[in-house]
């Protein structure tokens, strides 16, 4: 028995004063609605109205039922307003996981114009190093993924990020500037461990396809510092450790402030897709929705670098 639904019927039934007339405002039929009030008195053990042919009056134990039920119906439309509002109204906490890097270097910078926009809306923010997949204690996750995105989620696409190589100009002016990719074996390389495979370090050049061009680099020696955060590296580079392999979305600052220089700017290292994924599409929060979207129009929602050019080299498209 739906205990919720045989309350509705039986405050109906009082409040229209029969069963058939209840039936009509219910669209049921009569002895539907019969049926469901004595299942309720069944479960309860109790006769809650007296029936005779022409009218229905409450017992005792029926008055007191009522009042209960009348605020329990009552209570539960509250609660199914004050849910529908959630999903409409733009007002709330909402629980973004992202991160370090990406939090840092993009998402704090622009997080003011979301909430000059939505200033109902509050933000509590996790950024660990690495997010490897969907959290579903957050309303969005941002996924920076090397490979293709897989899960039991909902996610779209907000850009890409090329991997590129860069130094700092004190690093450079030290050991040379690199005109060609084999010049970078002499060089003290700070790049995570999974770019150092045993095959070397491998350099890309072109648009992707059959003509994308491909070199391959040996390093003379094992590198003085392996770094497996992006925060790591970049701080390495700065302080001159050597050349490193970082995501375009997090060298704005230093190549604007000339702290950082591009390295073979006509080559790239490697190439991060950004996400911003949900554990599901249903019943998603007006507050959720608006910043997925602000995101999207933030960062163009395809697969193109929007910080490749900031670099010293044009952008590149890239087809899923």
């Amino acid at each position: 028995m739906d205990q919720l639904r045989a309350m509705k019927v039986f405050v109906r039934v009082v409040d229209e004063g029969g069963f058939a007339k209840a039936a009509r405002v219910l669209d049921m039929a009569p002895p539907v609605v019969t049926r469901v009030v004595a299942e309720l008195e069944a479960h309860l053990g109790a006769r809650l109205l007296n029936r005779t042919t022409r009218r229905v009056a409450l017992t005792d134990v029926g008055d007191a039922y009522l009042e209960r039920a009348r605020r329990i119906l009552a209570d539960v439309d509250e609660a199914d307003t004050l849910a529908g509002e959630a999903t409409r109204d733009l007002s709330g906490q909402l629980r973004l996981l992202c991160p370090s890097a990406l939090a840092t270097h993009q998402i704090l910078r622009h997080l003011p114009r979301f909430g000059a926009l939505h200033p109902q809306v509050s933000i509590e923010l996790s950024a660990p190093a690495h997010v490897e997949t969907v959290d579903e204690d957050f309303d969005i996750t941002l996924l920076t993924l090397r490979g293709p995105i897989d899960g039991d989620f909902v996610a779209r696409r907000l850009a890409r990020s090329e991997v590129v190589a860069c130094a700092s100009p004190e690093y450079l002016a030290r050991h040379g500037r690199p005109r060609y990719p084999h010049e970078l074996a002499r060089h003290e390389l700070l790049m995570q461990p999974s770019a150092l495979l045993p095959r070397g370090l491998v350099l890309l050049r072109g648009e992707p396809g059959p003509d994308e061009e491909a070199r391959t680099v040996l390093p003379e020696r094992a590198p003085a510092l392996r770094c497996h955060e992006t925060e790591s590296q970049l701080a390495a580079a700065l302080a001159g450790l050597g050349i490193a392999g970082l995501p375009t979305l997090a060298l704005e600052d230093a190549l604007a402030l000339g702290r950082l220089e591009r390295v073979l700017p006509q080559w790239r290292l490697d190439g991060l897709s950004i996400w911003a994924a949900m554990p599901s599409r249903k019943h998603v929060p007006a507050r959720t929705r608006a910043l997925l979207e602000f995101l999207i129009q933030l960062f163009g929602g395809d697969d193109r670098d929007p910080w490749l050019a900031a670099t010293g080299a044009p952008g590149l498209a890239r087809v899923a």
